[in-house]
């Protein structure tokens, strides 16, 4: 059986902005007993185990061997020269009093040059970046840097974690079909390589394994996921499941539940963070609204469903708006139909904050994903489907969005880890014992 992993683990970051700060921030809290850590499933979510009438209910982290948050150690990479106090100063999600008692930790975590091209996220720009002769140079000084906090940390595991922004949208194309086609196009500089491959390849190459929390395309090409097999490591996205789509997630599923209608759901956001700004930029809104729109179609299932979904009209909205800062508004109208065709609706005005959303996403991501190495689990991690707007699953499979589904299988996964039962909510040997 997986033993704990009492070592160190060290944490990388590309795009140390709010979430990641948020993210950081809230883990040393955590650890100097200053908050609670809300949100988290390895940290305060329990599984049951075995019959109901066993009454095994552990904690999650009493129960697989994750690594303790204590043994967490970060670093990242950005396009500004700052320390990550200066970060979460600037990005205005944990209040001033709180920051001031993390300050000592936190201004010894400077970002690292980042790998950065305007041409994939047009409406930043910044001077803190790596320059190379190629992407391969650049990829090899992600690489190198890696290497040298490992080093310097007394670090032998890493997981990365993509926090970064959302790039302009991408089509995959032959340079992304297999791993020898990608490398050459590393050397080549190859206009199809965006940054967040570029980390991405640098981590699958050490063995890190490797999560994307932005929509952008990244992993979800053939030529990494080979890399990811052939490094036995584990991969999983895409794009952190936070607010809206969070949302949808759990609705859609108990409307279809009841066999009740939709003819419309209309879907607006305002927020007024670094994402907001990114994807204010059509091209960046155009992956982000990829990533929402399937939510719905899977889960529906219109073409097993026409009388109830064939006529649903899906909209999508982000608008960036400066004085909402992080704390984003999604709001949705979802017109219904029931018993005999009479009209209904819903009104939902999710009032959240973006980061303190993502954070706790991040914090499991990051043990569950070191978990799986640990337990020779390579590949794309369908059963971290829980966590994402659009699930990575095998090409000949299609991705599960059903909040209730995905936390089903990611608990039946680690039941499996352990040697556990998994549960299938049969109940027939209930019947037969009594």
């Amino acid at each position: 059986m997986i033993q704990k992993n009492k070592s160190k683990l060290g944490v990388l970051i590309p795009g140390m902005g709010a979430v990641a700060s948020t993210f950081i921030c809230g883990v040393i809290a955590c650890n100097k007993g200053l908050s609670k850590p809300i949100g988290s499933m390895t940290q305060m979510g329990s599984i049951r185990l075995g019959k109901r009438t066993e009454n095994r209910t552990p904690l999650v982290k009493d129960f697989v061997p994750t690594v303790d948050m204590q043994n967490l150690i970060f670093t990242g990479w950005d396009i500004n020269d700052e320390n990550v106090y200066d970060v979460a100063l600037k990005s205005k999600v944990i209040k001033n009093e709180l920051l001031e008692e993390l300050k000592p930790e936190l201004k010894k975590i400077n970002v690292l040059k980042g790998v950065f091209d305007q041409k994939y996220v047009r409406r930043l720009s910044g001077d803190w970046v790596k320059h190379g002769e190629s992407k391969l140079d650049l990829a090899n000084q992600v690489m190198s840097d890696i290497k040298t906090f490992n080093k310097n940390s007394k670090i032998d595991s890493n997981v990365m974690i993509w926090c970064g922004s959302t790039e302009v949208y991408m089509e995959p194309s032959e340079i992304h079909l297999s791993l020898a086609a990608f490398e050459e196009g590393l050397r080549s500089n190859h206009e199809d390589i965006a940054p967040s491959m570029i980390y991405a390849y640098a981590a699958l190459k050490m063995g890190i394994p490797f999560a994307n929390g932005a929509p952008n395309l990244t992993v979800d090409i053939p030529a990494l996921q080979e890399l990811a097999d052939e490094t036995n490591t584990p991969i999983a996205g895409k794009d952190f499941k936070t607010g809206q789509t969070l949302m949808k997630t759990i609705l859609a599923p108990g409307l279809k539940a009841r066999q009740l209608g939709i003819n419309g759901w209309f879907s607006t956001n305002i927020l007024g963070n670094r994402d907001g700004e990114v994807l204010d930029d059509p091209d960046a809104f155009k992956t982000k609204e990829e990533s929402k729109l399937g939510v719905l179609d899977t889960i529906l299932e219109p073409d097993k469903n026409p009388e109830l979904y064939n006529s649903l009209y899906h909209k999508v909205r982000i608008n960036y708006y400066p004085p909402r800062g992080d704390d984003k508004e999604g709001w949705d109208n979802i017109d219904i139909f029931g018993w005999l065709g009479y009209p209904m609706q819903i009104k939902v005005d999710f009032l959240c904050r973006d980061s303190i959303l993502a954070a706790p996403i991040v914090l499991d991501l990051v043990l569950f994903l070191d978990l799986a190495k640990r337990s020779k689990m390579s590949g794309i991690q369908e059963w971290l489907s829980f966590y994402f707007k659009s699930p990575m699953c095998l090409p000949k499979l299609y991705p599960e969005h059903d909040l209730f589904v995905q936390l089903a299988k990611l608990k039946n996964t680690l039941r499996h880890i352990m040697g556990e039962d998994l549960i299938t909510h049969l109940g027939s040997d209930y019947v037969e014992e009594n």
